[in-house]
């Protein structure tokens, strides 16, 4: 039997388990709920592979859960998250339901049917006695990837170095459900520029005013945008003084960076951390960096893809594509590592971090298959 006939057989029980992750509120910032749903996870991950699951106790965001099926020497990492972007009590607003073949709630397309359907394939792998002997699968699934990895990240790359391949259960890109094969990297910096406060009216003339000030520096960090570097630079957020009778002494930026290359990055980076002042008496002070690297694509990576296509192709009669995204995911850090990184092997359908958010259950089998032979043939 294929491995999608397997899940399609057994997709009544996949909706109930995917109906009770759902309906279990995980927000990123909440840890006794996000604690709740990953030993949730940890008992499925066993109940279903009769692997071994263990929670990493975390003392910030809730703990992470690191599964492990099969004792070879290749390890092969799938890399998920189970934390949501929805706060506490979403699922009693809308809780999970399913209408026209299409699964809705809090969090079902990021990422729990992901993380579900790679459990059915790792089930499905076990059952049909298809696991490989020289493999060890380890399935960690992050509480913190919607804020940024920062108690996760450690551990993503811990184990993305004793791999030979890394699997992401973020969606593939729709409308065609491409795979990721590259991803632009990010960094957030804070502009802040203190003045001189004097009276608009009177005494205006001797104030140095950290707005206008401010302005310029917004305007050259505009420019250094370059679409067809790949670059952008983003001026999302600005506030400063205390009202309109005051010239203003102080004023901040928050800045968003995206770059396809560390290269780029570096690049940029100095540009933003070395501004100038334009006005006398005005003091820029910089601070912020890069929070996630680019996600390359590099010629393991390429070769990855081609054997996810050749599956597609020959097995599931999938015309596979490959595409990239200004968004991150935790596919960057692995793929800092040096280890090919293949992302969007979760479940298809749309309109993520949305209410209208839904997958789409037909695709389910055949996602799950081409997980399957890609952790047997790589």
């Amino acid at each position: 039997m294929s491995v999608e006939k397997y899940v399609a057989e057994n997709m009544q029980q996949f909706l109930q388990l995917l109906e009770a992750s759902v309906n279990m509120d995980s927000p990123s910032r909440d840890k006794s709920l996000c604690d709740r749903m990953a030993s949730w996870f940890a008992e499925q991950f066993v109940s279903l592979t009769g692997g071994e699951a263990k929670l990493v106790a975390n003392e910030v965001n809730g703990d992470q859960v690191l599964c492990t099926l099969g004792s070879g020497e290749k390890q092969v990492l799938i890399i998920g998250h189970y934390d949501t972007v929805w706060p506490a009590g979403e699922v009693s607003r809308r809780p999970f339901s399913v209408q026209d073949g299409k699964a809705y709630g809090p969090g079902v397309y990021d990422m729990k049917a992901g993380v579900m359907q790679a459990l059915f394939a790792l089930r499905a792998l076990v059952q049909l006695g298809r696991l490989p002997e020289d493999k060890k699968v380890v399935l960690l699934l992050s509480s913190d990837e919607e804020i940024g990895s920062p108690t996760s990240r450690f551990l993503v790359e811990q184990e993305a170095r004793k791999s030979i391949a890394s699997f992401v259960l973020e969606p593939p890109s729709e409308p065609d459900g491409a795979l990721k094969t590259w991803r632009k990297g990010s960094a957030h910096y804070s502009v802040q520029v203190h003045g001189i406060s004097a009276h608009a009216g009177v005494d205006h003339q001797n104030g140095v005013s950290a707005i206008e000030e401010i302005s310029r520096q917004i305007q050259f960090l505009h420019t250094l945008t370059d679409y067809e570097k790949g670059t952008t630079v983003n001026v999302g957020l600005v506030k400063g003084g205390i009202g309109s009778n005051v010239v203003a002494d102080f004023a901040e930026a928050e800045v968003d960076v995206r770059f396809k290359t560390m290269q780029e990055a570096e690049r940029i980076g100095q540009l933003i951390t070395n501004l100038p002042s334009h006005l006398k008496g005005a003091h820029v002070e910089v601070s912020g960096g890069i929070r996630r690297p680019p996600m390359e694509r590099t010629e393991k990576t390429a070769a990855l893809f081609a054997l996810a296509q050749a599956i597609s192709r020959d097995e599931l009669g999938l015309k596979l594509q490959e595409t990239g995204t200004g968004g991150v995911s935790d596919g960057n850090f692995s793929a800092y590592c040096g280890t090919p990184t293949l992302d969007g092997l979760g479940a298809r359908g749309n309109f993520a971090h949305s209410p209208k958010e839904y997958v789409e259950l037909a695709e389910v089998p055949v996602r799950a298959a081409l997980l399957a032979r890609l952790i047997e043939e790589v």
